[in-house]
């Protein structure tokens, strides 16, 4: 995961640069950028590449259409009612009913306001998450050198006999690691993209740079401090890096709860399901977003209601699905979703270096050169003169 997301870091700074550079305006004035556009008014723009191009850009929306379904829909709401689950007994169809009728309140019924209200409250939660892992981390200091020892252990499967065995365990942790590593941050699927296009930031490489730190914070800091926090408190053998028989018995789903219940009692456990129902939700809704943009790129405006009609009832199905399977799904979209993506970021990587080096002879090394800020001329004199 840490290798993942230092890569991710440069993945996630050109697609936003790309994303800034090839958004348009739509008819009520928004921005629209995305994966979809720079693979089809950017990758489609060179020399014999526009029907590649405009393939990509639909295999993406389509891709990226399923993804919603998947990382942003089952895979959340099944996290969602474990937890719920583990912390206060309540049954899975239950909890999901009540996510399916809260998620359709805010994106069929249009009611703004408790998305609002989840806005504000989830960064207080984030900080009370973060809180609660460094206190768990300091009240386990001791294990902290067997923990990374464990870490590096198991990914290099140094605890494996035969060479071949030694192969498999270091092709599963890779293979593992970079699947929720890329869960986790989202570098290199381009649904990020399309909510970064909509910032009013002129400057390609300064959305850039939030793209790295959202990376960062992200992988590197969130997820290292809970891997830190399970590995410490006690759910998993340190020695043998499986699950302990108390902490199979609640499921891999619900370790945070354990964690937290481990130092802070069953107030902790509450705590984690809140705070996982606050992450996962907002983060359905987010990709509700991004779907909707995917659909309205193939299909016009009003198919959107149609789709957002199938993904609130996909929560409830999430809701009551095998977590295996629920990952299985994501898991696939996900690298369905990456191929146009990446071939379009990798295409285009000489318009990043240019937008790149041009940002650094203006703002570091004060050139007069004239700013690069979009692909399309008319929005270029627009962004200039904002910039004035």
């Amino acid at each position: 995961m840490w290798l993942i997301a230092f890569f991710g870091m440069m993945t996630n700074y050109s697609e936003n640069v790309l994303g800034i550079m090839y958004r348009r305006k739509n008819s009520e004035g928004e921005w629209c950028g995305g994966a979809m556009y720079y693979l089809r008014d950017g990758l489609g723009a060179k020399k014999g590449c526009k029907q590649i191009g405009a393939v990509l850009a639909v295999l993406f929306s389509c891709f990226c259409l399923l993804a919603s379904f998947g990382i942003g829909n089952m895979s959340q709401v099944n996290s969602m009612v474990a937890n719920v689950k583990t912390a206060f007994g309540i049954p899975e169809l239950a909890t999901g009913i009540f996510l399916c009728v809260a998620v359709g309140a805010v994106v069929i019924g249009g009611l703004k306001r408790v998305a609002s209200i989840t806005e504000k409250i989830v960064p207080f939660m984030v900080i009370a998450y973060l809180i609660g892992t460094v206190t768990i981390i300091i009240t386990n200091i001791g294990s902290i050198p067997a923990v990374f020892s464990s870490i590096f252990k198991g990914a290099f499967a140094l605890k494996s006999a035969a060479g071949g065995v030694v192969g498999a365990g270091i092709a599963t942790a890779m293979k593992m690691g970079f699947k929720r590593g890329v869960f986790s941050n989202e570098a290199g699927l381009g649904s990020s993209v399309m909510v970064h296009s909509n910032s009013n930031v002129k400057e390609p490489v300064r959305q850039g740079m939030w793209g790295i730190f959202e990376v960062f914070a992200d992988t590197i800091i969130v997820c290292t401090l809970t891997a830190l926090t399970i590995l410490s408190s006690g759910a998993i053998d340190l020695t043998t890096g499986q699950m302990t028989a108390e902490a199979e018995a609640i499921g891999s789903s619900s370790l945070m709860s354990y964690s937290f219940g481990q130092t802070f009692g069953s107030l902790g456990v509450a705590f984690v399901a809140v705070a996982i129902l606050l992450f996962a939700y907002s983060t359905v809704l987010g990709w509700s977003h991004y779907g909707s943009k995917a659909c309205e790129y193939l299909f016009g405006t009003k198919s959107i209601i149609v789709y957002r009609v199938i993904f609130v009832l996909i929560v409830l199905a999430g809701s009551v699905m095998k977590a295996q399977l629920a990952w299985d799904i994501s898991d696939t979209f996900n690298g369905l979703m990456m191929l146009p993506n990446l071939i379009g970021v990798l295409v285009l990587s000489p318009v990043v270096a240019k937008v790149t080096k041009n940002y650094v002879d203006r703002r570091l090394h004060n050139k007069n050169v004239k700013p690069i800020l979009s692909a399309f001329p008319d929005i270029q004199a627009e962004q200039e003169k904002g910039l004035e």
